[in-house]
């Protein structure tokens, strides 16, 4: 079992509707020195690609993509949930269904910080159905960018996120895999990886 998969056995709750909470140390309150040993892992799985721009969607994967932005030395990207009056000029966007927050968003990116010079590490918390990575890999390729992978934290095996997303060609690394999970016994099985 590798570190992250020990946390959440430790402190993660299985809830009614295939729900992991890990809000006491991933995506709520957040423990620094987990997401730092995030971050490095990410950054020996990718070493191979050549990183310039780590792109994420608001808002559970900011802190994470710091992290690995801060490994690899590159700045990160977040696409916003919302136009706000700070955006200026033209924006990438995409729509994307949230699992967790059962409800459709149009994110963007403004196209000032992607272009077809980036190459981009996608990183989020969680991966389940895909909509979410679906949307960003769409705005990455909209900019004429490179995707050179995709990190996730916690990837729900049983739903058909990773098998949509490594079916499409992409490199897709996930920390823990969670192959099954029973909200009455409080039990988490993952995926040997």
């Amino acid at each position: 079992m590798n570190f992250l998969e020990q946390r959440i056995v430790k402190d993660g709750a299985v809830k009614p509707g295939n729900v992991l909470k890990v809000d006491c140390f991933l995506n709520h309150q957040m423990d620094v020195e987990l997401l730092a040993e995030i971050g490095k892992e990410f950054k020996r799985r990718f070493a191979n690609k050549k990183i310039n721009k780590v792109l994420t969607i608001e808002a559970s994967g900011i802190a994470i993509a710091a992290f690995v932005a801060k490994e690899f030395g590159v700045p990160f990207v977040f696409a916003k949930k919302s136009k706000s009056v700070n955006i200026d000029g033209d924006v990438f966007s995409a729509t994307v269904e949230s699992f967790t927050h059962k409800c459709t968003n149009t994110v963007i990116v403004s196209k000032k910080f992607l272009n077809s010079n980036d190459h981009v590490l996608i990183i989020d918390d969680f991966l389940a159905n895909g909509c979410a990575l679906q949307g960003l890999i769409s705005i990455v390729e909209e900019s004429g960018a490179t995707v050179e992978g995709i990190g996730i934290a916690i990837e729900k095996g049983f739903q058909s996120g990773g098998e949509i997303i490594r079916t499409a060609g992409y490199q897709l690394e996930s920390l823990a895999i969670v192959e099954a999970m029973d909200d009455k016994k409080g039990t988490i099985e993952f995926r040997k990886q």
